[in-house]
């Protein structure tokens, strides 16, 4: 993937997530930080690995009887790959999950009701294709510069059919970012962004006790516009249409 590309109904793949594995914990309240995590990076891509924030049950405390959960920090990759996939190739076409669809569809609807997630994230790109046919790159984050926050998401866990069952590969995790319609300024660059955790929320969006659905959805749909009307977004250069391109001047207004 060397060039930027955007379909319509989705946001453009690439984000922003600048800050180091202990800002994440100490931010998001982690209790176990997972093994091979993603490191920062100015232009994250589908396919590779990101880190993902979500809250589990251990299964040594459910054998117990104990159904408390614990917040973890993991390495996914981005592109959700359904349970009943053959391949993992599926989840190259599934970084992105519309929140209006996602209850229903097969891909995602066990996610909603069991398996949701945070994607730490600093910013976003976003592309507005101009009257010559040309796209305009933009950077939107909360203050222009690489807060952090979190995108809402779902993750899945894939069994591997071609892995021998000791094989480290023979379970992957990953992870989609749920969109939805812009709003404000942001709907004349790309008619989809992603949808925003209000931190109030968190809590509730990643425990596993909580059936998710339709409502829900709606739910964090509606806070996710109250807060990324506030976002600021400006021009960026070209150079983050390359994913070979990656470092904190991928951010800096465009000259």
């Amino acid at each position: 993937m060397s060039e930027v590309t955007c379909r319509i109904g989705s946001m453009c793949g690439r984000y922003v997530s600048s800050k180091a594995v202990g800002d994440i914990v100490t931010f998001f309240d982690v209790e176990r930080v997972g093994e091979e995590l993603a490191s920062p990076s100015w232009n994250v891509a589908p396919t590779v690995p990101i880190n993902i924030v979500l809250d589990s049950i251990p299964k040594d405390r459910a054998a117990e009887g104990d159904a408390s959960t614990v917040r973890r920090l993991e390495a996914a990759r981005w592109g959700l790959v359904p349970p009943w996939a053959k391949d993992i190739a599926v989840g190259a076409r599934m970084f992105n999950a519309r929140i209006e669809e996602a209850a229903d569809k097969s891909a995602f609807r066990t996610a909603v009701k069991k398996r949701r997630a945070a994607i730490p994230a600093s910013g976003y790109y976003e592309w507005q294709k101009l009257a010559d046919g040309s796209k305009a790159p933009f950077f939107i984050s909360p203050d222009g510069d690489d807060s952090l926050f979190a995108f809402a998401g779902l993750y899945e866990w894939w069994r591997n059919p071609a892995a021998a069952d000791d094989a480290p590969d023979r379970w992957v995790l990953s992870a989609t970012i749920l969109t939805q319609d812009s709003v404000g300024p942001l709907a004349e660059i790309h008619d989809r962004m992603p949808v925003v955790l209000e931190p109030d929320a968190l809590d509730h969006w990643l425990d596993p006790h909580v059936e998710g659905d339709a409502d829900l959805l709606d739910d964090i749909a509606g806070a996710s516009v109250d807060m990324i009307e506030t976002f600021e977004l400006r021009p960026v250069g070209r150079e983050v249409g390359n994913v070979r391109n990656d470092s904190p001047a991928l951010i800096e207004p465009l000259a």
